[in-house]
């Protein structure tokens, strides 16, 4: 079954009333919440459903409680009752589609936003959503657009010489790839400790360098921080806290002390570069939302999550901008987004799931 939509001549056959771009969680989320109160709509994806959390290492967990992941009301349930893996919540995100019968547009870049002119008739202030599936341009017309884009679409860049090697990488992969290599890891927070240790215990030579003089204990999280302190401390894990990348080459990474400013040699089959990442906001810009100056955050209403732009909304972690290490807007802590928005769009108050599983989710601890 298709997403509801309204009898349309061939000249408005791509109209909608909502445009929701992004198919991760809290995107979808919102198009099981529009389904339910009978806005139509159409759901756009770049990648695959849930395309973020399809590019992480295979069997990564969630820090988040399953009840705080959960979306649409819909339990998310592991046989042993531990957090979800990255390929348990996959298959939920693909259960939750196919239980609501969630159309979802995948591999189809939305590449501009821009005031419809040509449906101007249809009501005013409408969009034209330009999409690109297979690099053919489709254009949409939508009343409104949401923006559910997350925002950590590619790595921080380092800066330096050589990051651009094909050895260097802001992701980490299939830990089985890495058996018995060199492994520079950059970075100190929770990324960058639990590839550590998930590649000691696959088998790779790692050495990890961290800016500051010591590991963040504050932001890491608690069941990660013994183990990576004592085989830093008995030697397994090579350290180098205290230390900058200078220049890596195919063989071996820089390292400049913070101390007394000398150089240390590393020899790396493997360069994992986690130091965070960054949002696009190419779309933002080119739809006219405000920015602010410091994170690039989006300008927007707290109350209904629409942005300086009438008729377009911002949902999930994409409010957050480019996050700074210090991570504060989660998954966990957006589902609200949902409810604000359809609240606007239908002029009732809705919620996104039942009032008795919603009391459950709150009741587990952030994450």
């Amino acid at each position: 079954m298709s997403n509801p939509q309204p009898t349309a001549s061939p000249d408005d056959a791509r109209s909608t009333r909502v445009a929701i771009v992004g198919a991760g969680p809290i995107g979808l989320e919102l198009a099981v919440a529009l389904r339910r109160c009978g806005i139509e709509f159409e759901l756009f994806d770049a990648g695959s459903i849930g395309n973020t959390i399809s590019w992480w290492a295979p069997q990564t967990r969630w820090f988040s409680s399953n009840e705080r992941i959960a979306i649409a009301g819909v339990p998310l349930l592991t046989s042993d009752q531990t957090k979800a893996t990255r390929e348990q919540y996959l298959t939920y995100l693909r259960g939750v589609a196919t239980q609501f019968e969630i159309r979802v547009h995948t591999h189809c870049p939305v590449v501009n936003i821009t005031r419809d002119e040509q449906n101007s008739g249809q009501g005013s202030g409408r969009f034209a959503v330009t999409t690109k599936p297979g690099g053919r341009p489709t254009v949409w017309s939508a009343e409104a657009v949401v923006l559910a884009i997350g925002g950590t679409d590619f790595p921080k860049k380092l800066g330096i010489p050589g990051e651009d090697l094909p050895h260097v990488d802001g992701y980490l992969r299939e830990t089985h790839r890495y058996f018995g290599r060199n492994v520079l890891i950059i970075g100190g927070r929770n990324s960058a400790i639990e590839a550590a240790l998930r590649l000691h215990h696959a088998g790779a030579n790692v050495s990890l360098s961290y800016r500051g003089s010591e590991l963040p204990e504050d932001h890491i999280k608690y069941w990660l921080l013994p183990e990576i302190k004592g085989l830093l401390a008995a030697g397994r894990i090579a350290d180098f806290t205290g230390t900058l990348p200078v220049q890596i080459s195919s063989e071996c990474v820089q390292l400049k002390s913070i101390d007394d400013g000398s150089i240390a040699e590393v020899k790396a089959d493997d360069v994992l570069s986690l130091i965070g990442y960054e949002q696009d906001k190419t779309l933002m810009r080119t739809a006219g939302i405000e920015l602010s100056e410091s994170m690039q955050r989006p300008t927007y209403d707290e109350n209904t999550m629409q942005t300086n732009v009438p008729g377009i909304y911002i949902a999930g972690t994409a409010t957050a901008g480019t996050q700074s290490s210090k991570y504060k807007t989660f998954l966990e802590n957006c589902h609200d987004h949902v409810d604000k928005i359809v609240a606007h769009l239908s002029g009732r108050h809705i919620d996104s799931a039942p009032l008795q599983y919603r009391d459950q989710i709150m009741t587990q601890p952030e994450s």
